[in-house]
């Protein structure tokens, strides 16, 4: 079955007479037990916190996405991120951070990881294999972007999977980029998927979501387990707003990559950009590893400008008529932000000039290219 159609029936009530065709949004922080008997069960539900029939479709969608055996719902992108990690790291370990990790992420995995003892250390996005010179005796978990973040690097996933898995060291992989549709990681090797769901899955840049997807039961308890000792809950509310959200995914994501393509394209032939990082694109480094790992591209990717002072960068974001400046993407509406101020790199070549990402909504692609050009044309 094609996702399109999978998305549109999953979690679905069985019809009867006059059912609604999605489920309730059930509201509750107490559950009441008939029988003092049935309090301290552990397979049922016990409190709000632990979710709802909503939240059992939103998981059944996510495993259904990644294929996945298990899925754990955070409250946003980065508590998806972090829950993972925090399930399988304790003090005294080591941990691998690919250098073009979301900022956030490294911020996590530098900042507070190191007050609770654990270190954690980079590596070059396009190492492969050879992962092996950074694997310590203690090291306990690798965690993987595919592309970057910004600077859009595919990486060798399988290979250094298999490394790890040789080594019984834990792969996480942030998947969001490709919203799961164009990128399957958990077949590629790696444990475990991670998706901030405020983007694609959310699509109206009004709500907040993450989900952690795990490979084998075993980590999916294992990540469930840590979640239940979090705290972290989702609201009914929100995964309603998700479980609606992927019922026109595939629609909407495949828009978004058809036009990003096109935006892409036509951005290397202008005078004022120096490159393109889109890995689609056959000029990219990594092309050859897309085309062999991906199945399509994503609405979101880079512009490395020809030398330009800051203040000409500010007056073409400024300039923009159509590509709100915000730091998401995914959403029905296009959007732009300036990279340099947040450029936190130890490895990679140094870019030829500023850097600005690009993630397309679902604007006609001519208007797109329209507002990119009158505003380039007062900047440079």
């Amino acid at each position: 079955m094609k996702n399109s159609t999978n998305f549109a029936h999953l979690g679905r009530p069985t019809p009867d007479l006059g059912t609604a065709v999605n489920p309730d949004v059930t509201r509750a922080s107490t559950l009441l037990f008939g029988k003092a008997e049935d309090l301290y069960r552990t397979d049922i539900r016990a409190y709000g916190r632990h979710g709802s029939t909503v939240h059992d479709a939103v998981k059944q969608c996510f495993n259904e996405l990644e294929n996945g055996a298990g899925t754990a719902l955070t409250p946003s992108g980065l508590s998806a991120v972090t829950l993972a990690i925090m399930a399988n790291v304790k003090a005294g370990d080591h941990i691998l951070v690919t250098d073009s990790i979301y900022g956030p992420t490294r911020a996590f995995s530098e900042g507070f990881l190191n007050k609770i003892g654990v270190e954690a250390e980079r590596f070059p996005p396009r190492i492969g294999d050879k992962i092996t010179d950074y694997i310590k005796p203690n090291t306990s978990l690798i965690i993987l972007e595919s592309p970057g973040s910004l600077t859009f690097e595919i990486q060798d996933v399988p290979a250094i999977c298999k490394v790890a898995a040789e080594k019984g060291i834990t792969t996480i992989v942030d998947n969001t980029w490709s919203a799961g549709l164009s990128y399957k990681p958990l077949g590629l090797g790696a444990d475990i998927s991670v998706h901030a769901a405020t983007k694609y899955m959310g699509g109206h840049s009004d709500i907040m979501f993450g989900a952690v997807v795990s490979r084998t039961k075993a980590m999916a308890n294992k990540v469930a387990k840590t979640r239940k000792f979090l705290g972290l809950a989702t609201s009914p509310d929100d995964a309603y707003q998700i479980l609606r959200g992927f019922r026109t995914l595939t629609t909407r994501f495949w828009a978004q990559e058809k036009a990003a393509f096109e935006l892409a394209s036509w951005l290397t032939e202008q005078d004022f950009v120096s490159s393109v990082l889109h890995p689609a694109l056959p000029s990219h480094p990594d092309h050859a590893l897309w085309s062999r790992d991906f199945t399509g591209g994503a609405c979101l990717f880079g512009v490395v400008l020809k030398p330009a002072s800051e203040a000409q960068v500010h007056t073409l974001m400024n300039g923009l008529k159509y590509f709100g400046l915000g730091f998401s993407y995914g959403g029905y509406e296009s959007v732009a932000i300036y990279c340099d101020p947040q450029l936190n790199r130890k490895f990679g070549d140094k870019l030829q000039g500023p850097l600005v990402r690009f993630g397309c909504g679902l604007e006609d692609i001519e208007d797109l290219k329209n507002d990119i050009e009158q505003s380039a044309n007062k900047a440079f």
